[in-house]
């Protein structure tokens, strides 16, 4: 997938990313195991939990944008565009690209209108989201 200068270096940096990619989804996976009352009531739990899932969307978009550079697939304008060229280059499945998508739509909530965040919308994205990561 990667040749030419500078291809083990791309390489080593995403799978360093995918590690720490897995490493929010088993904090995350560790989290979900809180109650309900336990992830509305705890400042601590809700946090962490809303602060590992923003960085494991960070890692995903992170990933796409090293490898569209690395293929020189053109330049995404926005975090979205990331999924859509991976797909169109068939690198990933378009319903996949669709779920990232989604997730990236959800990071952007997060990160920007964080104050408005709706916990019960985070508590069911994170288990949807585990369960499409084999979890």
């Amino acid at each position: 997938m990667f040749s030419g200068t500078g291809a083990g270096v791309v390489r080593d940096l995403i799978l360093a990313k995918l590690d720490r990619l897995r490493l929010y989804l088993k904090y995350l996976r560790e989290l979900r195991k809180s109650s309900l009352e336990d992830f509305l009531g705890d400042f601590r739990i809700c946090g962490a939990t809303e602060r590992y899932l923003q960085v494991a969307i960070e890692s995903v978009i992170d990933v796409g944008n090293e490898i569209i550079s690395s293929l020189e697939l053109g330049r995404p304008e926005r975090y979205r565009d990331i999924p859509y060229i991976l797909s169109a280059a068939n690198i990933l499945p378009k319903d996949f690209a669709e779920n990232l998508v989604s997730m990236i739509g959800f990071r952007n909530l997060l990160v920007h209108d964080y104050a408005s965040v709706n916990l019960n919308l985070v508590i069911r994205y994170i288990v949807e989201w585990l369960k499409k990561t084999g979890d």
